[in-house]
C-alpha cells in the first residue's frame, strides 16, 4: 500500500515499474552511455540501440501482464485504469518521437499517431465522465498495438534480419501501424458518437 491508499497489487506494481523504466530508456538513447556495435544477421546494430530495445521490450511485457493480471484475478482498480493507458502512451510516444530524432521514422507519421492518441484519450476521459462505459479495443486497436511495438523494435533494431534481404519490415509496420491508428481513431469515435449528442 502507498501513501494515500493507492492499492498496491500485482498489475500496478507493474505499470508503475513500466513507468520506472522509461526514464532509463531516455537516458541510454539521448546519452549514449555504451560504445560500439554488434553485426547480427548481417546488420550492425549499436549496443545503445540493443541496450534501449531490450528496455523497450521488458516495458511493453509488463504492459500485456498486468492488463491479464488484473482481468483474471479480478483486481482491477482506478489506479490502474488511470496509470496503465496513461505509461502505455508514454512509453510509445516516447520511442517514437526519439526515432524521428534518430531519423528512422518520418515526423508527419509521427505526429498523426500522437494527435490520434491524445484525441482518444481525450474522449475516453468524456466517456467516464458521462458515466459511460469505455468501449473496449476491436481489432483494429489490437492490430495498432502490435504493429507500434514491432515497428519500434525493428526500427531501433536497423530492420535487422529483413535488411540483408532488403525487405522493409520495419518501415512495413510503421505505415500499418499508421493505417490501423487512424482507422481505430475513427472506429473509437463513431463507437462514442453518442457522447457529443447534446452538442449538435
Amino acid at each position: 500500500m502507498l501513501a494515500g491508499g493507492i492499492l498496491m497489487n500485482l498489475p500496478n506494481k507493474l505499470t508503475i515499474f513500466r513507468i520506472i523504466l522509461i526514464p532509463f530508456f531516455i537516458l541510454i538513447l539521448a546519452l549514449p552511455i555504451f560504445s560500439g556495435s554488434t553485426v547480427v544477421a548481417g546488420t550492425a546494430v549499436s549496443y545503445t540501440r540493443w541496450a534501449a530495445t531490450i528496455i523497450f521490450i521488458v516495458a511493453s511485457l509488463t504492459d500485456f501482464l498486468d492488463g491479464q493480471i488484473a482481468r483474471r484475478q479480478h483486481l482491477v482498480t482506478n489506479f490502474g485504469k488511470f496509470a496503465d493507458p496513461m505509461a502505455d502512451k508514454m512509453l510509445v510516444m516516447t520511442a517514437f518521437i526519439f526515432l524521428v530524432q534518430l531519423k528512422e521514422a518520418p515526423a508527419w507519421v509521427i505526429v498523426i499517431i500522437v494527435c490520434r492518441e491524445l484525441a482518444v484519450t481525450g474522449l475516453r476521459l468524456i466517456v467516464v465522465e458521462n458515466d459511460g462505459k469505455v468501449v473496449a479495443a476491436a481489432w483494429p486497436g489490437k492490430i495498432k498495438t502490435t504493429t507500434q511495438m514491432l515497428a519500434i523494435i525493428f526500427l531501433l533494431l536497423n530492420n535487422i534480419f529483413f535488411a540483408a534481404i532488403n525487405f522493409p519490415f520495419a518501415q512495413l509496420m510503421l505505415y500499418i501501424c499508421l493505417f490501423f491508428t487512424i482507422y481505430s481513431g475513427i472506429d473509437y469515435f463513431v463507437q462514442n458518437r453518442d457522447v457529443f449528442s447534446d452538442s449538435f
